[in-house]
This record gives C-alpha cells, sequence and structure tokens, in this order.
C-alpha cells in the first residue's frame, strides 16, 4: 500500500477516535424520568387528539455560548441548535428531530448532539424516537392532514434564552413592533406564520399555558438547584459588600458578585447586575453602574446567577462607607422587620392576601414604635403598609418565573421573591431587601438566611478584604508631551 494513502487512512482513524472520544456534554441534574414525567403531563393537558411542537433554539450568531431556551430544556435536557420536540397525544409518543452532524462545526467547537446519535440521545431524554429535521413534515405535519386532523398546540408566547423573562421578552417585542422600519415578529410568530401559510387546514392552540401550569410547582430536583443559585447569589453579594468603598465604580462591586458566580459555575447571568448607588437606586432595574460611589451614599445589590437554567433573586443594600447613618439604620431596620412579618405568616394553603393584612398589622405596632429621621421618612414608612406588591413572583428558570401568586392559596414547592420595598420621593431614596423563599407545609425556607441582613451584619461583613483588593489594575496613562 503506498505510503501515501496509508498516512489518509492513519489520519482517517485519528480523527474518528477523537470525534469518538468527544462526546457532547449533558446534563447531570435530571434523570430521564423526570423530562418523561413532564412530557406526559403536557400529553395529559393536550388531550388524545393533540400534537405539541416546540422549536428550540437557533445557533448562535456571533462568539456566544449557545444556551437552549427554557421551554425546550425543560422537556428534554438536550442541548443542541435547531432541534425539534414532538408530543403526540394520539400516540403517546416523544421524537426529537435533530440537524445531521456538522464536522467541520464541531472541529471547531467541539461535539454537538446530532442526529446521528440517535440510541445516545433516547437513552439521555428518554423519548421515544430520534429523527433528522428534514423529515419534519413528512412525520408529522403531513401526517396531520388525513382526517380525523388533531389539533396542534405550540407556544405563542417568545421562547425565554439568556438572562430573560417573558415580561421583558414581550415588552421588547412591542418596542420591535411599533418601530416603523422594523417591525419583527418573533421566533415563534414566524412559525406559526409558517404554520398558517403551509397547513392553513390545522388548528393552532396555545401550549404557552399547559408550559407555565407545570412550571409553576418546582420538582424537588428544580428546588435543589434554586437553592444553589440563591446561596450563590448571597455569596456573590457578601463578595460585592467587601469590595465597596468610595471611590469604586458600581460596575466594580457588580464584577466582584460575577467572579464569585464564574468561580463557582455559573456560566451565565440569571439577569443584568443592578448596582445602583445613591439615587441611582431609584430607577427599579437601573443597570448601567457607571458611576463612581459617594461615602454617605447606599448601595443596592440586585443579582444572581443563571447556574444550569435556574436563578434566585436577592437585593440588599449597604452604605457605601461602611457604617450606616442613624438614619440609615432605622429605614434598614423597618424594612427588615417587614420582611420578617412576611416570613412568619407564609405557608401552603395560606392565601396571599392573608399573608399580607397580618403582616401589616405586625408592622403597624412597629410603625407606632420606631423614630424615623424626618416625616419623610415616617410617611413612605406609612405608605409601604399599603402596597401589595412587597410578595412579588415567581422565580425558576427565569428571575420572574411566569404567572402570578395571587388569587390562590401557597403551595409546597411555590418558590417566589418577598421583597419589601419603600420609596421616599423628596430624597429619590430606593429602600429594599429581597429574598428567595420555598413554601413548605408549615412555612417557608429562606434560600438566603445566611446572607448578611441587619445593619451589624452587613458592617462586620464590610469590614473584611475582597477579591477587588486583590485585582490587578491598568496603569494609568501618561500624559501626553506638548
Amino acid at each position: 500500500m503506498p505510503r501515501r494513502v496509508v498516512l489518509l487512512a492513519a489520519l482517517i482513524v485519528s480523527a474518528t477516535l477523537l470525534r469518538a472520544q468527544e462526546r457532547p456534554p449533558f446534563q447531570t441534574d435530571f434523570p430521564a424520568e423526570e423530562f418523561a414525567q413532564r412530557r406526559t403531563r403536557v400529553m395529559d393537558a393536550i388531550g388524545a387528539d393533540g400534537i405539541a411542537i416546540l422549536q428550540g433554539a437557533p445557533g448562535v450568531d456571533g462568539f456566544r455560548v449557545f444556551r437552549q431556551t427554557n421551554e425546550f430544556y425543560y422537556l428534554t435536557g438536550l442541548e443542541t441548535p435547531h432541534a425539534y420536540l414532538v408530543l403526540d397525544g394520539r400516540t403517546r409518543k416523544t421524537t426529537l428531530f435533530l440537524t445531521p452532524r456538522n464536522e467541520a462545526l464541531e472541529r471547531s467547537g467541539g461535539a454537538m448532539w446530532a442526529a446521528e446519535d440517535k440510541a445516545d440521545v433516547i437513552a439521555l431524554t428518554g423519548v421515544d424516537a430520534v429523527e433528522p429535521v428534514d423529515r419534519l413534515s413528512r412525520l408529522t405535519f403531513n401526517a396531520m392532514l388525513r382526517p380525523p386532523r388533531p389539533k396542534i398546540w405550540v407556544p405563542f408566547s417568545p421562547a425565554e434564552g439568556e438572562a430573560q423573562s417573558r415580561d421583558e421578552i414581550l415588552g421588547h417585542q412591542a418596542g420591535v413592533a411599533a418601530d416603523p422600519w422594523d417591525g419583527r415578529p418573533s421566533r415563534e410568530a414566524h412559525f406559526l406564520r409558517l404554520l398558517a401559510e403551509r397547513y392553513p387546514a390545522l388548528e393552532r392552540r396555545d401550549l404557552t399555558p399547559i408550559l407555565d401550569t407545570l412550571r409553576a410547582t418546582k420538582s424537588e430536583r428544580e428546588i435543589a438547584l434554586i437553592r444553589k443559585a440563591s446561596v450563590l447569589a448571597g455569596l456573590g453579594l457578601l463578595e460585592a459588600m467587601r469590595g465597596t468603598k468610595p471611590g469604586v465604580h458600581e460596575y466594580e462591586t457588580a464584577a466582584a458578585a460575577r467572579f464569585t458566580f464564574l468561580a463557582n459555575g455559573a456560566r451565565y447571568e440569571g439577569y443584568n447586575p443592578i448596582a445602583g448607588g445613591g439615587t441611582n437606586a431609584w430607577m427599579g432595574h437601573y443597570s448601567r453602574n457607571l458611576d463612581r460611589l459617594k461615602a454617605g451614599d447606599m448601595l443596592l445589590m440586585d443579582y444572581a446567577p443563571d447556574l444550569r437554567y435556574y436563578t434566585g433573586d436577592v437585593t440588599r443594600m449597604w452604605p457605601v462607607s461602611g457604617t450606616h447613618t442613624p438614619a440609615q439604620r432605622t429605614l434598614a431596620n423597618f424594612i427588615l422587620a417587614y420582611r420578617d412579618a412576611f416570613f412568619r405568616y407564609i405557608k401552603a394553603g395560606v392565601m396571599p392576601d392573608e399573608v399580607l393584612a397580618r403582616a401589616r398589622d405586625d408592622m403597624t405596632k412597629v410603625l407606632a414604635a420606631t423614630t424615623f429621621a424626618n416625616e419623610h421618612h415616617r410617611k413612605a414608612a406609612e405608605a409601604m403598609l399599603t402596597f401589595r406588591g412587597h410578595l412579588q413572583h415567581h422565580v425558576g428558570m427565569t428571575v420572574h418565573d411566569p404567572g402570578t401568586i395571587w388569587g390562590q392559596p401557597f403551595r409546597e414547592g411555590q418558590v417566589f421573591t418577598v421583597d419589601p420595598m419603600m420609596w421616599i420621593a423628596e430624597e429619590r431614596l430606593y429602600v429594599r431587601m429581597e429574598d428567595t423563599v420555598l413554601v413548605t407545609k408549615d412555612g417557608i425556607e429562606n434560600f438566603t438566611a445566611f446572607l448578611a441582613s441587619t445593619p451589624d451584619e452587613i458592617e462586620a461583613e464590610m469590614k473584611r478584604d475582597g477579591v477587588l483588593a486583590r485585582v490587578q489594575r491598568l496603569p494609568s496613562t501618561p500624559a501626553k508631551a506638548p
């Protein structure tokens, strides 16, 4: 055999072995049985005459790491672009449609799950079949055209991705729609349009409410991930406290927290950090984080990681100088007392309005016994007792998970935020404290119970050295000669 042919054969064998050693990663947080149970509940909801179809996320359009959509990940755990999932309520079968292997892309970015990995994907996800994506129309849509035609269920709402929540995505889409030189539909709306154009005889129904209902109550494994993400958020905030000093930029404190997230395995952020010093905190979702911190001000930080598709929602405020003024200490203690009042009354079976009323009664006594720095502060404290939004929103795969906590009793396995807040308009001062809690049979579990909350705890933490003290800094630019 010619030497050239032998070398070529050796290269082919080496490439094959290299590919075999580069098995694509797959999550280890959930067994295939849990994904199968979720899919079964979807098929129960759509009925024996329904077929549900979900799109996965497209490939990335730059130098970013691919992240699957929350909805697709919730039902499969599979991270690969341009995938489709079909849940057939008639046959009770589940099929994944995947793209064929792209060897050029894998050589540069690593192995990815493809249609050729049928046996492995079935074993890992628990689906019944894996097919190439180009067979989706023939095996699924064309088969629907024969009577009796099934109802086709697809998500009408845009899918959630990295650092996204449904409410924020819908707000963005409204802006795009209002732009006379844009107006592009979401990917999900485009998919719906294609279905209407290509298969007008099929009745389309919204799968989004079904998925939202399933996600509202968390499994034990989901709770474990949210707990870890919340603990990691708390560790990040502690690191930010240690790095806070007059003259430090807001973004530096956020960087200290994010370093903690990354060092503990969080690849993404749950949402952009809110690190507002002084009156910047007045803006609820301030995230420019460009200003230098000033002595005498308070810094508000609201930040949490995306830890393997789950996040938390944690907020603290602390004095830039490291010591609370008497006025700041009074406000912080009042907020803390309100938070603890909510904690006393939340448990499974209790209505949110009842919790709100009982906590308000407790705080009326605290208000009467508190001496505030001025009348503006007292009036703001009185006003916060009439505000309903201190019991906030679900937390899970997004920081603002779909659904509402109002109008129904709390349930075991529900995860949401307790977020007492106060506005002092005369000083453009916003004061708050936020924790993510799990509803249990007899009460709650506060995932960040360890996190500094009292003024004394916060001041003690700020005396410790943090990672910012050890960061290498760019040299100052020398002045140019005239």
